[in-house]
């Protein structure tokens, strides 16, 4: 009798780590099989962020699209872009919206974020060897940001970096409909 019971319950267990095997085996299909998934991913490893940062998947895809492309002063093509122009072109063709034509322009119309609240599609700006802003980034999660540097082109880096975060500024959320009317709101 003791051994029909601790036969029955071996088969039991067995029986039920199977069938969770393979409903956990179906999930992982699924998801391996649905394309934004496999694009979340792939950009993940790519571009070294959490596979959750990388919702936008259109964003890092354009990013993707000009990594490698040469810098090059008021350039706007693959044959060469500087920081700006990589950051406006971004903006226009991820999120529909005309942000600014220079780094000092594109700040003046966001609104102020720190550092710990930055968000995948947020500017970051830098002052680097002067007064004013001279250079402008997305940032794409988990203190990374694409940009266009002027020694490498267009890349991404790591605002840990010493060089980043020596220069650092700012971050920056490009101002929307809802961020004008709290503004509007504050001014009566």
């Amino acid at each position: 009798m003791k051994k029909t019971v601790l036969v029955a319950a071996a088969l039991l267990t067995c029986f039920t780590l199977t069938s969770n095997a393979q409903s956990s085996s179906a999930n992982n299909n699924n998801n391996s099989n649905d394309p934004d998934n496999l694009a979340k991913e792939y950009f993940s490893q790519i571009m070294g962020v959490a596979a959750s940062s990388t919702v936008n998947t259109k964003m890092y895809q354009f990013i993707y699209d000009w990594i490698g492309t040469p810098y090059r002063l008021g350039g706007s093509t693959k044959n060469g872009i500087d920081c700006s122009k990589f950051a406006s072109a971004l903006y226009e063709q991820v999120f529909n919206t005309t942000i600014g034509y220079n780094s000092r322009n594109i700040y003046s119309n966001v609104d102020k974020v720190s550092k710990s609240n930055l968000q995948p599609g947020d500017f970051v700006f830098f002052k680097i060897r002067s007064k004013s802003i001279t250079h402008v980034g997305v940032y794409i999660g988990d203190n990374k940001f694409a940009h266009a540097s002027s020694s490498r082109g267009v890349m991404i880096s790591n605002l840990d970096d010493s060089y980043w975060k020596r220069y650092y500024f700012n971050g920056g959320r490009a101002l929307t409909a809802g961020n004008l009317e709290e503004t509007d709101d504050t001014l009566n």
